[in-house]
């Protein structure tokens, strides 16, 4: 922790923990003690310890001022630029290196997407896929049938399981019976 000291010229100077700090001049360490510390002092130091730092090395964008509006307002902003003469830390070793990435898996080719290679072997989706591929096609009961899912589960896989997802177009047909059948056009 620095530790701040000003002596009765109003020369502040920042020591380092462990540094030796004159005897004769004050101490603070946070805006706390140097407001305790400043309670004492005329405001007319306030406003000399401020303009000693105006313009000077590191403060060069300080400007000099005539008063301050209360003591309050001085002490935070003696603070505040006091803070610029805080020695800065050694520096620390270099960080560790970073972790390694994780491997990921390499992407399989994806075989013909309108074929039952589009599909896991045996799966529901590779069942449908075998019987639109054939030239009558599938009727929806043919459908239901094989996977045992409900009429508006067998549309929705048609039209976006197969045609959104995976891009493939498929053709609604009307059999002979009048029953309404689906195609994957080879």
């Amino acid at each position: 922790m620095t530790t701040f000291a000003i002596d009765t010229d109003n020369t502040i100077t920042a020591y380092a923990a462990g540094d030796a700090i004159p005897e004769e001049q004050a101490r603070f360490a946070s805006e706390k003690e140097l407001a305790k510390l400043a309670a004492t002092w005329p405001t007319d130091r306030l406003v000399e310890v401020w303009n000693s730092f105006a313009g000077a090395r590191p403060f060069g964008d300080l400007k000099a001022v005539k008063k301050f509006t209360d003591r309050k307002t001085a002490v935070a902003r003696i603070w505040k630029a006091v803070q610029a003469l805080t020695p800065t830390p050694a520096p620390q070793a270099a960080p560790a290196a970073p972790k390694k990435a994780k491997a990921t898996k390499e992407a399989k080719p994806k075989g013909d997407a309108t074929g039952p290679k589009g599909a896991r072997e045996g799966s529901k989706k590779a069942t449908v896929l075998e019987m639109l591929h054939r030239p009558e096609g599938a009727t929806l009961a043919d459908i239901m049938t094989a996977t045992g899912w409900q009429a508006h589960s067998v549309r929705g896989f048609i039209s976006g399981g197969l045609g959104k997802k995976m891009g493939i177009t498929v053709e609604s047909l009307k059999t002979a019976q009048g029953a309404r059948a689906y195609r994957i056009n080879a």
